[in-house]
């Protein structure tokens, strides 16, 4: 196995375990990816090295060992998107100095949602997707929007009122964008060290295109 194969595996249980909300042990990554539990192990062991992964026990039913679970860490959760993490923390460094720091990353957040989001079908599942496509892990029940992975999760760890006002207002361009008649109610951060949530409620447009429907 090459250097460069090792880090493509690699890349691989991390993906994997972003999908999988409750962990997974060895022996269900390696039968996902191919791979020989043993292997899945060493570069489990690697990754737990690097900070990436964290491991916990999982009693079975019955008697015997309990099962390893492997889990990321929010350092896992945010792996291979730090090619720009300097100038992302100078320019928010920048940003957050500033008296109107949550209005400007709010406003900023809003015009590239409705950017990324122009023409794109009216529906909430498409602004999910469009999340899922900038690397948040989205999905969506009902009138909530689930987000597993921050892209920026050190970065919003530090300054929460710049980078989760700046995709609070990056969801609200892009469901204006789409034509939607929703908006964030509530972003809850961190509601799990690799979870994020946005609530969502019917806009004033929405609420008084049914009052008037109801007056007919």
């Amino acid at each position: 196995m090459t250097m460069a194969q090792g880090a493509d595996q690699r890349d691989g249980i991390v993906e994997a375990l972003r999908e999988a909300r409750d962990g997974l042990d060895a022996a269900e990554l390696g039968r996902r990816l191919g791979l020989h539990p043993n292997t899945v192990r060493w570069h489990l062991g690697v990754l737990a090295g690097q900070g990436a992964v964290s491991s916990a026990p999982k009693r079975r039913g019955g008697r015997g060992r309990p099962t390893i679970v492997y889990r990321l860490t929010p350092d896992g959760a945010a792996r291979d998107r730090d090619e720009y993490r300097l100038l992302a923390e100078m320019l928010t460094a920048t940003v957050a100095g500033t008296p109107d720091a949550s209005e400007r990353a709010y406003a900023t957040g809003a015009a590239w949602g409705r950017e990324l989001a122009d023409g794109s079908e009216p529906a909430l599942e498409t602004v999910v997707d469009l999340l899922d496509d900038q690397g948040f892990a989205a999905t969506t029940d009902g009138e909530t929007i689930e987000m597993r992975r921050c892209p920026f999760w050190t970065l919003a760890a530090a300054t929460p009122h710049v980078v989760c006002t700046l995709h609070r207002g990056l969801i609200d361009g892009a469901l204006e964008a789409t034509g939607g008649e929703l908006a964030v109610d509530e972003l809850h951060a961190f509601v799990e060290p690799t979870l994020c949530v946005a609530r969502l409620r019917q806009t004033a447009r929405s609420t008084a295109a049914q009052t008037k429907s109801s007056a007919r």
